[in-house]
């Protein structure tokens, strides 16, 4: 990942409400929730929650799709990944002991791989 594609993401993350639309979308898995289902979890106004929305997906957070009448939003799983080693590409600078809390994390999140 680029840092202009970094920084993007970033930006789309550094909001209240779209950190709080984008964990709930990470948290729901690849199937998504629909927008109205979005909407009720977060307590956001439609136009809100669409704003949102355009801006997680501008940045390649959130990708969504059409089911019959419903727009399901997902995470955007890759961008996160990439997002995330960028992050941490150059960490630790040869003591692990700064990145050791990380790993602990990344192995209690390989129970949903």
């Amino acid at each position: 990942m680029e840092s202009p594609s970094a920084v993007a993401a970033l930006s789309a993350l550094a909001h209240p409400g779209r950190l709080e639309v984008f964990r709930l979308l990470v948290r729901a898995g690849p199937a998504g929730l629909a927008a109205g289902d979005i909407a009720r979890a977060t307590g956001s106004l439609a136009n809100t929650l669409s704003a949102n929305l355009n801006v997680l997906a501008g940045a390649g957070l959130v990708a969504s799709r059409r089911e019959g009448r419903s727009i399901i939003y997902a995470a955007g799983y890759d961008r996160m990944r990439e997002l995330l080693a960028f992050l941490v590409e150059d960490c630790c600078g040869g003591k692990p002991e700064i990145c050791a809390p990380l790993a602990a994390i990344a192995e209690r999140a390989a129970c949903c791989a």
